[in-house]
């Protein structure tokens, strides 16, 4: 892989995932999203955005 990212998981952290609620996921995602917008600079912002689109 010469660009963008990847990552494992364990079997137990997806079964642990799969167990959660809707409602926990959805929250979950939202804190994250929260932490993001309050803590990324405009640069790591940037980055992001061009790993997930596999610019880099």
């Amino acid at each position: 892989m010469s660009k963008g990212f990847s990552y494992v998981l364990e079997d137990d952290k997806i079964l642990e995932y799969m167990r959660l609620s809707t409602e926990d996921k959805l929250s979950w995602l939202e804190d994250i999203n929260q932490f993001n917008s309050l803590f990324l600079t405009d640069k790591e912002r940037e980055i992001r955005e061009k790993l997930l689109q596999g610019k880099i």
